[in-house]
């Protein structure tokens, strides 16, 4: 199967998630935080780093609950700002 090309605008969003991730994450440590969501530690770092910017539903929903963050506000403020 071919993956389409992600657009500037989609990278752009996956590194907003990351930063709010990473942000989120605080002084805990990736894997602890990556252990509790059931993810690896790489599959968290390549989300903090913008590398994988379109990650599973089941992923991010996962990293959100261990951090405190709810799906709607990681939505609004990985949203693209209207020009």
């Amino acid at each position: 199967m071919v993956r389409t090309p992600l657009t500037p605008e989609e990278r752009e969003r996956g590194e907003r998630l990351g930063l709010l991730l990473r942000a989120a994450r605080g002084d805990r440590s990736m894997a602890e935080v990556a252990a509790e969501a059931g993810v690896s530690a790489e599959t968290l770092r390549k989300i903090e780093t913008g590398r994988a910017p379109t990650p599973a539903f089941f992923t991010v929903a996962a990293l959100a609950g261990v951090l405190g963050l709810s799906m709607d506000e990681l939505v609004a403020r990985c949203a693209l700002v209207a020009a």
